[in-house]
């Protein structure tokens, strides 16, 4: 049954869903309540309901990526000014000078914005494999913007960071382990190559959060202190030592708190003063990645959450670095970081359109049977109908107890069909009852009731795949923020949880974001016949673009490329889309050639006219649905595309 629609102001919709907290001045709810993203956080702003309408009208729907890519302009530079204005304050002698992680987010589209975003910064790029080297190499033209090379390397993969370095790129191949300056030596000569290199340092001070063991003295990669006293040496006698420009260390992704970040760089930065020591005035120290994004606004060290700023992080970078140089009498080094998910989780949008719902409790209110009641539903009824006699405890209680007594009852033969249904229609009716209640104990709610929001929660099943858009969300449980872009304006009356349209019963979302704690629940609104209903799923433009699988072989998503543009009625125009994988395309990934599953169809359909089990024409009309099928999406047409879709054809 619909709830009726009540009215619900602007600052209602932010509170509730946190706009505020987890977007800072990147989101807001306009008074006819829908979504606006302000890319540059100012008073411009982009109704996303309005793109995704644009984009239909182009033949594209949800599911869909939207890229705010002026976000990605405006965290680049605000990440830059604020290591700027930290150097300022701290009176630190050197720069700032930053690459951004590849592996992020391989995307041309992303990559060409943030390089040309970084280009008055001279923002770099970081490389991890080959393909990404191949990337960075094509796609840096700054000769004095970085190209840092991390991660396990070949020989290949170094002769590939030597050709930038004679390029005239500003190219350091960064030692992981200890076997590889053998090999940079050795191919330094036969490419008659002079190389930058840079250390990276396995630190004692462990990392936190969901990465907390990819740092520490286990780390995967790498050099102990006995090793890098050995790398040096080996550097020395091949009398390289000018070569060594950078110090690295990597306390892992998402950090949550800034005392880890604060202690790991002064330890990074006594290795970096020992170095200078040694003979090695590198100049550079890179504090990797770790900067967060407050994917819950809580402003906490809560995994999923950051209890610093962009602008604090930056100023406690610099002020540790140059506390411990300062003791050492050291000069000031050019500060690094390879910040990702803070520069890119924001600009990226999931939307995805509500397809249907699953309830799980009966919401009829209409008797199942008028006679022949079993002593059990009479007794639920009288809970029902008298719900001052009891305290809300006891009548979960007892509601409860009467439940399963139903259910034996029913198992073993003694209770009929009727009645076992309407023993559940009557438990429902009365958790509803308790619900409603609960609000007036105020902060005294049992803790027992307090399951009853989930409990009574309906599912909502949303046209996409978890493991391919928001693998995150199922492998690492990484929370993201969800909340519908529009209807924002009416109260959300719906305790929900999201289910995804693949056989897959981990594809669900039953953690939401909140202030405290996490829900299991979000409140949405009534679904409507024949009206789309959209969510968005938000700060989703780290990692999730590239590591999504093809389970069920649903493939990449529709996506629209969204600019700010003042000369716009609407205030933005959508500068670029890419439809998502055909079925054809997706089947050609895993080694089917779509023209021969069109030819065996083909030879069964024959078999089927030839045995009369079909007539001729009704095969032709199977081949041919066969074949338009194969060419299109994996994903769902909602009734509302389908009459849309009829609509155009007409």
């Amino acid at each position: 049954m619909e709830s009726k629609l009540i009215p619900w102001s602007p600052s209602e919709a932010e509170e509730y869903y946190g706009f505020k907290r987890w977007g800072g001045n990147l989101f807001s709810v306009d008074e006819e309540g829908f979504l606006n993203a302000h890319p540059m956080g100012d008073e411009r702003k982009i109704r996303l309901y309005d793109v995704i309408k644009e984009a239909e009208s182009m033949g594209l729907r949800p599911p869909m990526t939207i890229r705010v890519q002026d976000i990605l302009r405006s965290r680049v530079i605000q990440l830059n000014k604020a290591f700027r204005a930290a150097i300022k304050e701290e009176n630190y002698d050197g720069k700032y000078q930053g690459v951004f992680p590849i592996k992020v987010n391989q995307l041309r589209e992303v990559i060409e914005e943030i390089t040309d975003a970084g280009e008055e910064f001279d923002y770099g790029l970081e490389a991890g494999s080959k393909p990404e080297l191949l990337i960075a190499l094509a796609q840096l033209e700054n000769k004095k913007a970085l190209l840092i090379c991390n991660g396990y390397k070949d020989d290949d993969y170094i002769r590939l960071a030597m050709l930038g370095q004679l390029l005239g790129k500003q190219t350091i191949i960064v030692i992981e382990q200890l076997d590889e300056v053998d090999r940079i030596v050795r191919l330094a000569k036969e490419m008659n190559c002079v190389p930058a290199i840079g250390f990276r340092v396995k630190l004692t001070t462990s990392g936190e959060g969901k990465w907390a063991k990819s740092t520490g003295e286990h780390a995967k990669f790498g050099l102990t202190p006995g090793e890098i006293i050995a790398a040096a040496k080996k550097i020395k006698r091949a009398k390289m030592s000018h070569c060594l420009k950078l110090l690295h260390f990597h306390i892992g992704s998402q950090v949550p708190n800034i005392l880890t970040i604060k202690s790991a760089c002064a330890e990074a930065a006594h290795f970096y003063c020992e170095l200078y020591r040694m003979g090695f005035p590198m100049g550079r120290i890179d504090v990797g990645g770790g900067l967060g994004i407050d994917y819950d606004g809580s402003r906490s060290n809560y995994e999923s959450s950051m209890n610093y700023t962009m602008e604090i992080y930056a100023r406690d970078v610099v002020s540790n670095i140059k506390s411990v140089c300062d003791d050492a009498d050291v000069p000031h080094p050019t500060i690094t970081s390879e910040s990702g998910r803070a520069i890119v989780a924001p600009h990226s949008v999931l939307i995805l359109d509500v397809v249907g719902k699953i309830v799980t409790a009966d919401n009829s209110e209409v008797p199942l049977i008028s006679h022949k009641k079993d002593r059990i539903v009479k007794d639920l009824e009288e809970i029902l109908k008298h719900p001052s006699n009891y305290s809300l405890l006891e009548r979960f209680h007892d509601a409860g107890a009467k439940r399963s007594d139903a259910h034996q009852l029913f198992q073993h033969g003694r209770l009929s069909l009727e009645n076992r249904a309407e023993a559940d229609r009557l438990y429902w009716q009365i958790c509803r009852q308790i619900h409603r209640a609960l609000p007036a104990l105020g902060g005294n709610i049992p803790e027992e009731l307090t399951c009853l929001d989930a409990m009574l929660s309906e599912q909502y099943v949303c046209n996409f795949s978890v493991f391919q858009s928001l693998l995150d969300s199922w492998a690492i449980k990484q929370l993201f923020p969800f909340a519908p872009i529009h209807r924002l304006n009416e109260k959300p009356t719906v305790p929900a949880t999201l289910v995804d349209i693949t056989c897959d019963s981990d594809g669900k979302i039953d953690e939401f974001v909140d202030f405290e704690d996490v829900r299991p629940t979000l409140d949405l609104h009534p679904l409507k016949c024949g009206e789309p209903y959209y969510l968005g799923a938000f700060l989703v433009g780290a990692y999730q673009d590239i590591i999504g699988d093809l389970h069920n072989l649903f493939g990449r998503v529709n996506e629209v490329h969204v600019f700010l543009d003042d000369e716009e009625e609407s205030g933005f125009y959508i500068e670029e889309t890419i439809e998502g994988y055909s079925i054809k395309k997706i089947l050609e990934m895993i080694q089917y050639n779509a023209s021969d599953l069109c030819r065996l169809a083909k030879r069964q359909v024959d078999a089927a006219i030839k045995e009369k089990r079909v007539k001729a024409r009704e095969g032709v009309s199977l081949l041919d649905l066969y074949e338009k099928l194969i060419a299109g999406k994996s994903y769902l047409l909602s009734p509302a595309g389908r009459a849309k879709s009829k609509r155009r054809k007409k």
